[in-house]
């Protein structure tokens, strides 16, 4: 259950990442049809100039509509234009950026992908801890046993309830070995909840490093357009300009949100490390009162 979260991060960046270069690179059997509707609507603007302009009488005397009259009724709106033009910017956008534009793609997915399996892992970890200990401490005073409390920490998700669990098997062994147990567990769960954060933490210094590439770069292409150009003007240097605006704004904009979920995941995880340590304590004093009171 704990790749769960990995597997829908990756099939979403996969998703994102198939929609992306879909609309960025579209089939080349999608432009043979798009040229073969082009030549057949010219053959048709042949043809209605070709066509009789005359008006032809019908039987009643009236006038009958000829072929020019029809084909210059108003044409429909196509309600799919505002998305075409939405899609045909983000084209023209993420082209105007040059190729230092795929590893930031590349980095936005990651990111995407790793925010979304520690949000998953991090809602299933969270827990009523005060109702948990409650249940716990209650079990172990009212004579039911410890394995009534280590049912009750089996049958609860999270990682407070995989310690306590840890420490009540070794409660025969005495609080030394329960305090060890604590321990292990505890290193364990720290690890499970920091899984990926690197991933998220390399995103969010990478990017910028990365947009401030496709800077230099197309800084590089402006100068050389300059020296190639008989006369300089500000087209000759606009793409090579846009193209460094560009990359930088995008590393910015990758690595602002992966730096601001990186952090919310380490206070998340600060959180669930005061939890676990206020509990350890607790499942130890309670331990501790019993045996003090069984030997008396």
């Amino acid at each position: 259950m704990r790749d769960c979260g990995w597997v829908m991060g990756c099939l979403v960046a996969l998703a994102l990442l198939w929609g992306g270069a879909t609309a960025i690179a579209p089939p080349a059997a999608a432009q043979e049809t798009a040229g073969g509707e082009a030549m057949v609507e010219a053959a048709g603007s042949e043809a209605a100039v070709e066509a009789p302009t005359s008006e032809v009488a019908s039987p009643g005397g009236q006038p009958a509509m000829g072929a020019g009259a029809e084909a210059a009724a108003p044409a429909l709106p196509d309600p799919e234009l505002p998305a075409r033009e939405r899609q045909s910017a983000f084209v023209e956008f993420f082209q105007k950026g040059g190729n230092f534009m795929w590893p930031l793609l590349l980095c936005a997915l990651l990111g995407l992908a790793v925010t979304l399996e520690r949000l998953f892992t991090m809602q299933r970890a969270h827990t009523d801890t005060r109702k948990l200990m409650t249940a716990v401490v209650a079990s172990l005073r009212n004579g039911r046993g410890v394995g009534e409390a280590k049912e009750i920490c089996m049958n609860t998700r999270g990682p407070i309830a995989a310690i306590l669990h840890a420490g009540l098997t070794k409660v025969e062994r005495g609080p030394a070995a329960v305090e060890k147990a604590i321990e292990t567990s505890g290193a364990i769960e720290m690890s499970f909840l920091q899984r990926g954060l690197v991933i998220l933490s390399s995103v969010a210094n990478i990017s910028p490093l990365v947009g401030f590439l496709g800077t230099v770069s197309g800084m590089i292409n402006a100068f050389e357009a300059i020296a190639a150009a008989e006369q300089v003007s500000a087209k000759v240097v606009a793409s090579g300009i846009s193209e460094a605006l560009i990359t930088t704004m995008t590393g910015l904009v990758i690595a602002i949100p992966a730096q601001a979920m990186f952090n919310f995941f380490i206070t998340r995880i600060d959180r669930f490390v005061t939890e676990m340590e206020e509990s350890a304590v607790e499942l130890l004093d309670t331990l501790t009162d019993l045996e003090v009171g069984q030997r008396s």
